[in-house]
């Protein structure tokens, strides 16, 4: 019986997201409609589904997960720097894409630079989006494993495992895919609000139980967080003996407060600026300034949000020292699913995994979109296309995006299985840290100079781009390992650079190379000319 309310409860979340996902949108006959609502979404909207956006089912497990591990605050400072990097993005990015009009924000770097950059950016995007979305979609059904698990009193097979994640993965994607392929991004919008409300009220009800079974509640839980480095929110690195070897220990270090002031920018930068999935929603806003004010606000919220999410797993850590558990699994992200499992009484326990379920569909809803939009608008109309075809080619392309983020978190499922102790938020954030650099050079390029960069040179810096992050990462080594052999030997003195660190290496050598290149005269004019034709459209929109 008490699984039956916790199944009443997520019933009713799916029906309510559903029959707001189907009813929305519905009536869109053109692209633009579907792909950026005609620019009508009110602002706070536009905020709460950007929050939605970035809280995937990998933050809502991973992120407790890191501090369950580390039983601080570190991870956090990474938030820091999403705050000045929005601001940047706001009075960088934004008014750029308005005065173009784009639907596909790599239309702004062919009417600045040409069809080949265009094309490139956005092959970078489908290919990157693709497998980082897909990653961290396994996440949602590890409730489902651990619950298999509970009932079961025996941890299931590697296929019995396998086959959870692929009927979980099969069941999430296809709703989220319906509502998304029939409302387009005003179903996204409008249901990423209501997803947002469900996961705060999830993170609540998870902060509230904890206190109320830890003996002494808060100052019980203090009582024993008395170790270095307990609780602690900065951490400036360790001095290692000499300059460079500090500088060398920070750039191998995940979380510090150099990473949050300057990895973390490049990291937001990138993603909130050059990634369709995050600047899509922002269009819908009736201009630039609202999209702005949307955007900067979703930064300052993000910090407590954060601070919950590692409270949660620092008090989980506090929790099982006073109540051990034998059968805790011993992945760190997997803990916090095993405490809704047991811990949380009937109804809220269903609260709970509509939350995760929340932030699954969530984050899997704006990409399916994106995904779509910049497939059909880049690569698959062409000049004289009507407006049903290519609604019609969106929808369809919908699916066809889901079935492979399907396929690839089935992939990623069975590489965590068959290889135990995997941190999540590495994995995920480091997928796109090889890509997004070289993405975000180019776009800064064609953003901050009139005259700088051209197609043969933009390629040369992306590839560069690439190269020296793949170099620093150590991406070859990691290579020889998963094909079995040794790593190879790198010089003592050559650093490997942690995830953060990623975007703002390819950032920077993609922008010194590309700079290097003059501007064409005639893409010059033409995009000047584009700006001055599309200015009364512009102003009007104000």
């Amino acid at each position: 019986m008490p699984f039956l309310l916790d199944a009443a409860v997520v019933a009713a979340y799916v029906g309510a997201i559903l029959a707001i996902g189907l009813t929305l949108g519905r009536r869109d006959r053109t692209l633009e409609g579907f792909a950026v609502g005609d620019r009508r979404i009110p602002w706070w909207a536009v905020l709460a589904s950007i929050l939605a956006a970035e809280i995937s089912a990998a933050t809502f497990l991973g992120a407790p997960g890191e501090g369950y591990a580390l039983r601080n605050f570190t991870y956090a400072q990474l938030a820091l720097g999403t705050v000045l990097a929005r601001v940047i993005v706001g009075f960088v990015f934004i008014k750029p894409y308005y005065d173009f009009r784009v639907v596909s924000i790599y239309e702004f770097l062919e009417i600045r630079f040409g069809p080949t950059t265009r094309n490139t950016a956005s092959a970078v995007f489908l290919a990157t989006r693709a497998l980082a979305s897909g990653t961290r979609l396994y996440v949602a059904a590890v409730i489902l494993v651990l619950a298999f698990e509970s009932a079961t009193g025996a941890r299931p097979a590697p296929g019995q495992e396998l086959a959870i994640y692929a009927v979980a993965l099969v069941g999430i994607t296809a709703l989220t895919a319906a509502y998304t392929a029939a409302g387009g991004i005003k179903a996204v919008v409008w249901t990423d609000l209501i997803q947002a409300c469900v996961m705060l009220g999830a993170m609540g009800t998870a902060l509230g139980v904890l206190l109320s079974r830890i003996p002494g509640g808060w100052d019980g839980a203090m009582r024993l967080l008395q170790r270095p480095g307990d609780l602690a929110f900065l951490d400036v690195g360790r001095d290692a003996g000499g300059l460079w070897a500090s500088v060398k220990g920070v750039l191998e270090s995940e979380y510090t407060i150099w990473a949050a002031v300057f990895g973390s920018t490049f990291i937001t930068m990138a993603t909130h600026g050059t990634d369709q999935d995050m600047v899509q929603r922002m269009l819908t806003a009736k201009n630039h300034r609202r999209s702005r004010l949307a955007l900067v606000l979703s930064g300052l919220a993000d910090l407590p949000i954060v601070f919950a999410f590692l409270l949660i797993g620092v008090l989980l850590w506090v929790f099982y020292q006073t109540n051990p558990d034998p059968r805790l699994p011993a992945k760190n992200p997997h803990v916090f699913a095993w405490f809704i499992l047991h811990e949380i009484p009937p109804g809220a326990r269903g609260l709970l995994v509509a939350g995760i379920l929340a932030t699954a569909m969530g984050s899997l809803s704006t990409a399916l979109n994106a995904l779509a939009t910049s497939f059909v608008k880049d690569w698959f109309l062409r000049p004289g296309t009507d407006d049903a075809r290519a609604v019609r080619a969106v929808r369809w392309s919908t699916v066809g995006f889901a079935a492979l983020l399907v396929a690839i978190g089935i992939a990623t499922a069975w590489a965590v299985i068959v290889i135990p102790g995997s941190r999540i938020i590495p994995i995920v954030l480091g997928i796109f840290g090889y890509t997004y650099g070289s993405l975000l050079g180019v776009f800064l390029v064609g953003m901050l100079t009139r005259s700088r960069g051209s197609e043969r040179g933009n390629l040369l810096a992306m590839a560069c781009g690439l190269l020296v992050v793949a170099g620093l990462a150590d991406l070859p080594g990691d290579l020889f390992v998963l094909a079995g052999g040794a790593r190879p030997a790198r010089p003592e003195w050559l650093p490997t650079i942690e995830f953060p660190w990623r975007i703002m290496f390819g950032t920077l050598t993609t922008l010194g190379v590309a700079l290097l290149f003059r501007t064409p005269a005639e893409r010059v004019a033409h995009a000047r000319a584009r700006r001055e034709a599309l200015a009364p459209q512009a102003t009007a929109s104000r």
